[in-house]
């Protein structure tokens, strides 16, 4: 039997204790829930897709190619969490943005924070020379006030707006509700493909195939099931996505290369 001052310590400790327990649950559950984009697994036409719905209202869009500390490109999803992380910013979500040439440089439209750093390319190339000549292809735009958009690169030209943040790639997808016509619904070009849809000024919608799909199945995932007007392919082969929760999704680690642009969602600093 224990004597009644310890008895009266262990009481006392053990009060401090619960209270303390108390204090951290309130705390937590009056902390805001973890910032995260809504990502989900999709199956259309027995297919498997990784979609990423990222609100503009609560998330920022943004594209990275180098560093600007040294001016190095940052060439992996891995690189450019590393560097964020190390900048205090939480990464919510990453994916290669768009087609580049052989020099790792990005072959059409590149905004990065209001600057231009690669022009518009309206260039009409030999589709057999890869998928930006395969015509429409489309831009991928974020405004200042944080509205997004995804348009042919004629529309966006003769629009023209001034985005923050913009990649240029191609194919379009989806053009005004329709797919691109210069896809075939028997192909056998099967590859991990990847693309983006703006649902509307605030609801960006990002997909990463989990397997390889031909264009028109990626077209009508995007018109069919996700509900988007206008929708743009991004990249194919080497496309992977990164969430926190789900880690690297799309095409397998081997056949991933260094990339160009990349877009980063982060939550709205507080």
């Amino acid at each position: 039997m224990l004597h009644p001052s310890f008895s009266r310590m262990f009481r006392h400790v053990g009060l401090r204790i619960l209270a303390l327990a108390a204090l951290t649950g309130l705390a937590i559950g009056c902390a805001d829930p973890a910032d995260a984009v809504d990502g989900r697994d999709v199956v259309f036409d027995s297919q498997s897709y990784f979609v990423v719905t990222v609100d503009t209202r609560d998330e920022d869009i943004e594209l990275h190619w180098r560093n600007p500390d040294n001016g190095q490109p940052f060439s992996t999803l891995e690189t450019l969490k590393a560097w964020t992380e190390a900048k205090g910013r939480h990464l919510a979500f990453a994916t290669n943005a768009g087609i580049y040439d052989r020099e790792f440089k990005p072959l059409g439209l590149y905004v990065e924070d209001g600057k231009t750093i690669v022009p518009l390319n309206l260039a009409h190339g030999n589709p057999r020379s890869g998928n930006f000549s395969l015509l429409p292809n489309g831009v991928f735009a974020v405004y200042e006030d944080g509205s997004a958009e995804v348009r042919t690169s004629e529309a966006f030209r003769a629009a023209g707006r001034k985005p923050r943040w913009a990649t240029q790639s191609g194919p379009m997808l989806v053009i005004d509700g329709e797919i691109n016509t210069q896809f075939d619904n028997g192909s056998d070009s099967m590859k991990w493909r990847s693309g983006v849809c703006a649902k509307t000024p605030r609801e960006v919608v990002f997909v990463v195939s989990r397997a390889p799909v031909n264009f028109h199945s990626f077209a009508r995932l995007f018109r069919d099931e996700i509900g988007c007007r206008d929708a743009l392919f991004l990249d194919g082969t080497i496309s992977q996505a990164y969430t926190p929760d789900d880690g690297y999704v799309g095409a397998p680690a081997f056949m991933t290369k260094p990339y160009a642009g990349m877009i980063a969602v982060f939550p709205k600093r507080k």
